[in-house]
């Protein structure tokens, strides 16, 4: 596993198909969205190479398929972390998603927009619009991705691990046009080194400005700390974080699986002693490789 790891590095196409990236609204316009001009822009200046997206505005998901012959039916939507600033779509995306396909697993990852206001009419919603969107969509397409519409997990890294956790304890809320009521619960959460909480003694504070403002109200910080909105329908969760992590402290992930727990909700956690924050596929720290541990997680739970 730690040399296909290792390869995924440099090389994230050799296990998948041709990947297809789409405007994740189509040709209708982006809701919520403020006449802009785009300013995305994207640094590659990372070691191992590793690209980061910033000033994010126009969505996007791109497809990544694995072989026919070995598609599993399962589909993950991918969410980068980058503290609502960036996006660390190489090591956070495309390396996470040609993994999945290793396994059988369609990967659709998500460039959500960033929150700003010169883009959105309400910055607080525009990423949890992209997330519901993303699974809108998987599941509405579902043939034709060869995906089965029943087994659409997400999995986010940091500040995208806040995205992946809010898209599965807002789900009966929704805040994307939904005529068909298509499901926009995620039928289980992957949950590494998670934002989860927005208080002040254990939340990420960039997170939290970026999302919902430097002076939020005490309603806005209680309905995106995530570990406050479990309930008995909040779906399975994997969590993955470092006890030694000074960015997102581990707190987040405890309050969030004793969250679970309280309401009976199936959750695995992992905590490792170090590996700090962000080292997204490989935590070189261990032996142990908690992409190995998700495997047989997902396969316990019938998703593989």
């Amino acid at each position: 596993m730690k040399k296909l790891l290792l390869a995924l590095l440099f090389f994230p196409s050799l296990m998948s198909t041709a990947q297809q990236e789409m405007p994740l609204y189509g040709t209708d316009p982006i809701p919520n969205s403020r006449p802009a001009a785009n300013a995305e822009t994207i640094d590659s200046s990372g070691r191992p190479i590793r690209y980061s997206y910033s000033k994010v505005s126009r969505p996007t998901l791109t497809v990544w398929q694995p072989p026919a012959g070995k598609r599993t039916g399962t589909a993950v939507i991918v969410c980068p972390g980058g503290g609502y600033v960036h996006l660390a779509m190489t090591h956070e995306g495309t390396q996470v998603a040609a993994w999945l396909n290793s396994l059988g697993i369609t990967a659709f990852v998500l460039k959500y927009r960033l929150p700003d206001d010169e883009t959105m009419v309400d910055k607080t919603i525009g990423p949890l619009q992209d997330a519901q969107r993303a699974i809108q969509l998987v599941r509405q397409r579902a043939g034709e991705w060869g995906v089965n519409p029943g087994k659409i997990g997400i999995l986010g890294f940091s500040a995208g691990g806040h995205l992946a956790s809010t898209a599965g304890t807002h789900f009966t809320t929704p805040v994307i046009a939904n005529p068909a009521g298509v499901s926009l619960r995620p039928d289980f959460m992957v949950l590494l080194y998670p934002v989860i909480s927005f208080d002040d003694s254990i939340g990420h504070r960039g997170s939290r400005d970026n999302l919902i403002g430097k002076q939020p109200s005490p309603e806005g910080i209680k309905k995106f700390s995530n570990e406050l909105q479990v309930t008995d329908q909040t779906p399975p969760a994997f969590l993955v974080h470092a006890e030694d992590d000074r960015t997102v402290p581990v707190i987040n992930s405890l309050e969030f699986y004793i969250a679970l727990m309280r309401h009976r909700v199936p959750a695995e956690l992992h905590v490792y002693p170090k590996g700090g924050h962000g080292f997204g596929m490989h935590n070189p720290t261990t032996t142990d490789q908690w992409p190995d541990r998700l495997v047989n997680w997902l396969t316990a739970g019938g998703w593989l």
